[in-house]
């Protein structure tokens, strides 16, 4: 009973927080030209294969959905039969670790519905894979994901375990946190069946999905840093402290380009808050007048088939970054590349906000865009040309 009246005055004392996933959708949803898909001729060049988009919810798991669907997508390149693979799994496995990293650091570390691309790979190798068949993570009733009151209810309890004035925690705060989990995402199956066949996590992935979770990595460019070296992007999301591989602003596009012609996806991170982002009219460029310069009149035709874009530098890059208009607000997964009609290339991204805008959940970022607004991207090491494979030591 005591455990239960905890919970009650956590859920009724805490602020819930709205995801900054849901945040982000209604600060871009304006951000749009009417008729806008009529001005775009759109010529695949790369069409890698993949599952179809999902929707998050309102929850900041975007980093869950386009990793998981990369690894989906890698399984099709392997020559494997694709599972739809459960995010919430992934977002199950994150909360415990990151628990237990929070606590341990006295409540010094962001704790959050974001993450990192690279956390669905480590909770692979760490803890295997589910199908969504097997673990929805909607067990609070809802078929879609809304992680706010749970989030609160989380760091709640963690702050009361850090802040108790026993002077020493309790062997039991694991179990108390787990059990909310367990209350809104489901328990976690020790086994499960798939295609007639029994699994447990770790068989699953060992002998269905069959990634090697050690191939993978993450590349990023930044001035701060010594270039063909790792790194640590600091942002508050990446709680792990995950490891970057820094190199030239160019090898990025280098790279993305050699590993979708080799067959190779991309999972994708960066700023998608700019009034040049538009989720509805599913494109994202740099325009070569600064927004704030624009007429109205200009505005109104911001999407309306290609426009003449800024060039983009290292340095502007960097200070971006550095003044924070640049931010780390989302993840994707870069699955094509495409022409225009005037043969410029832009990069075909599947997001996971569903499929209600001009193209059906997809969008399309130009080169220059990428340039300016990545903060990461996760893929096979195979996909990185040999000669930056020999830099960067792997």
């Amino acid at each position: 009973m005591r455990f239960k009246s905890l919970l009650l005055l956590l859920m009724l004392a805490a602020t819930l927080p709205v995801s900054a996933q849901v945040e982000l959708i209604e600060k871009v949803k304006d951000n749009q030209s009417e008729g806008a898909i009529e001005g775009f001729q759109w010529s695949p060049v790369v069409d890698l294969e993949r599952l179809g988009v999902e929707n998050q919810g309102a929850s900041g798991t975007c980093w869950s959905y386009s990793s998981n669907s990369f690894l989906e997508s890698e399984m099709i390149r392997m020559g494997k039969e694709p599972v739809d693979l459960a995010e919430m799994y992934t977002v199950r496995k994150v909360y415990e670790d990151k628990a237990d990293r929070y606590v341990r650091l006295h409540g010094n570390l962001n704790f959050g519905q974001g993450g990192a691309l690279p956390d669905v790979v480590d909770m692979y190798g760490k803890y295997g894979a589910l199908p969504q068949s097997a673990y929805a993570g909607l067990n609070y009733g809802w078929d879609y994901n809304r992680h706010g009151e749970m989030e609160a209810i989380l760091k709640g309890m963690l702050d009361a375990v850090i802040e108790n004035k026993n002077k020493r925690l309790s062997p039991v705060w694991r179990q108390a946190y787990n059990s909310v989990l367990d209350t809104y995402l489901g328990e976690v199956p020790e086994s499960f069946e798939y295609e007639g066949k029994t699994y447990t996590p770790e068989s699953f992935a060992e002998e269905v999905v069959g990634i090697d979770a050690g191939d993978y990595v993450q590349i990023t460019s930044w001035t701060h840093h010594p270039v063909y070296e790792p790194c640590n992007i600091l942002v508050p999301d990446n709680w792990a402290w995950g490891i970057s591989y820094n190199v030239e602003m160019e090898d990025m596009i280098s790279i993305i380009d050699h590993a979708l012609r080799k067959g190779y996806s991309i999972s994708w991170a960066g700023d998608v808050s700019e009034k040049y982002f538009s989720w509805k009219n599913g494109v994202a460029y740099v325009p070569a007048t600064d927004y704030y310069a624009m007429s109205e009149a200009e505005r109104a035709e911001m999407f309306k088939g290609p426009k003449p874009e800024l060039e983009i530098t290292a340095e502007m890059r960097q200070a971006a970054y550095d003044d924070y208009t640049t931010t780390d607000d989302h993840g994707m997964h870069i699955v094509g590349l495409s022409t225009d009609q005037n043969g410029k290339e832009w990069y075909l991204v599947k997001n996971s906000w569903g499929e209600g805008n001009d193209y059906d959940g997809y969008l399309y970022l130009s080169k220059n865009y990428v340039r300016y607004k990545t903060l990461s991207f996760l893929l096979h090491k195979n996909g990185i040309p040999e000669g930056l494979q020999k830099k960067l030591g792997l």
